[in-house]
């Protein structure tokens, strides 16, 4: 996904809200940013905690847990200011659309732990 703000381009994910479970956080995130309603699949490696730093200039630590998950329904997405646009990309040329690094060691890591399959 495009996010405008920072442009980039992310996988999706996001802040977890107030006795939210982080796997709940994972699906609702998606949802929100991609319009894919999905089913949580296993979890890919240790939660990953990075700096982030705003287009203000202020920095925070985020840490974010990744799954697999298959699209159970698209239910259509709508650009709006937090994700302008969303597209399917093979896993082979994922690297190369992603911006962030801790992104690309996740591609390696859900293409290596069978998590993912070819059609």
């Amino acid at each position: 996904m495009h996010r405008p703000r920072y442009d980039d381009w992310s996988l999706p994910k996001g802040k977890q809200e107030r006795g939210e479970r982080r796997r709940d956080t994972a699906l609702r995130e998606v949802e929100e940013e991609t319009g894919l309603r999905c089913v949580r699949g296993p979890k890919l490696g240790r939660p990953v905690e990075y700096e982030v730093a705003l287009p203000d200039g202020r920095r925070y630590l985020k840490r974010v847990t990744w799954w697999a998950m298959t699209v159970a329904e698209d239910l259509g997405f709508t650009p709006n200011d937090e994700v302008d646009l969303v597209r399917w990309v093979p896993l082979g040329s994922l690297v190369d659309v992603l911006t962030h690094e801790v992104e690309h060691d996740l591609v390696h890591l859900l293409a290596t732990s069978g998590a993912w399959s070819s059609p």
